[in-house]
């Protein structure tokens, strides 16, 4: 049995990767740089044929599309582990705000790779996480340059989810019967702040972080698109799940943890 990782290199891929180390998954990139590595692109399809060789089961992200799903069942893959994301299982209508523009747009692209498979007739389980902690790693740079974090919005606040959470799912649906044909929306435990998100970061480095917030004249409409501002503001289209804690017995890493687990990315 050979599992393929696809987007192998992201922050939940190489978390995949890792935990499935001793079954020695083949990992498509387009930077190959270990034994592990193979080079593919889901833009080339003169690079599937290598790629999908000997695949019985894909970790697929979410960029696949119907040519990618169809060939990957062709060349002999009977499971799919699907990264989708919680916006597949929103229900969203046009109310004519730019967010939800943009989680329409979101949900419709995600169910639409969920449909290709499941029209396969393969085995598949479905991922979804909400937002991902490791969005916080876009504050890295300000944070080691300045020790300063700005922001909008300081209170609002989501389930961050933890990478390895995921990572953790995706393995058992790779490697075990008993997630076929489910569809699990996984977040963090608790909201988190964005000003606690800091506060966290600055406790796991040992270093102050200051949290400055922005005023509307200093936002940049390119740095925050006007979906971005509203989901920012505040919103309740995710709230925290018991997924994780209901299918393993744990509950779910905090955001605290993440912060730990990162903090030589903020050092």
């Amino acid at each position: 049995m050979t599992i393929l990782i696809t987007g192998g290199t992201g922050n939940i891929g190489r978390c995949v990767a890792k935990l499935l180390a001793d079954h020695h998954p083949r990992v498509m990139t387009r930077k190959p740089t270990s034994k592990l590595d193979v080079y593919g692109d889901f833009e080339r399809p003169d690079t599937w044929a290598d790629v999908l060789k000997g695949v019985t089961s894909v970790y697929l992200f979410p960029f696949a599309d119907a040519k990618f799903v169809s060939a990957a069942h062709e060349a002999g893959v009977r499971r799919f582990v699907v990264h989708s994301a919680a916006a597949a299982a929103f229900a969203i209508t046009d109310d004519g705000t730019a967010l939800a523009e943009h989680l329409i747009d979101e949900r419709d692209g995600h169910r639409a790779v969920e449909a290709m498979v499941e029209a396969t007739g393969a085995e598949w389980t479905h991922l979804r996480p909400g937002l991902l902690a490791a969005n916080a790693l876009a504050w890295a740079d300000q944070i080691r340059a300045t020790g300063v974090v700005k922001e909008p919005y300081p209170d609002t606040g989501y389930p961050w989810v933890h990478e390895a959470d995921v990572a953790e799912l995706a393995v058992e649906a790779l490697l075990t019967d008993e997630h076929v044909s489910a569809a699990y929306t996984l977040t963090g435990p608790a909201n988190v702040s964005q000003i606690d998100q800091v506060r966290a970061i600055s406790a796991a480095i040992g270093r102050e972080i200051r949290f400055e917030e922005l005023s509307p004249d200093q936002i940049s409409p390119e740095e925050y698109p006007p979906w971005l501002l509203e989901l920012l503001a505040g919103t309740d289209v995710l709230k925290p799940t018991d997924t994780f804690e209901r299918l393993t017995g744990r509950e779910p890493r905090t955001f605290a943890q993440w912060a730990l687990d990162h903090a030589a990315d903020f050092r």
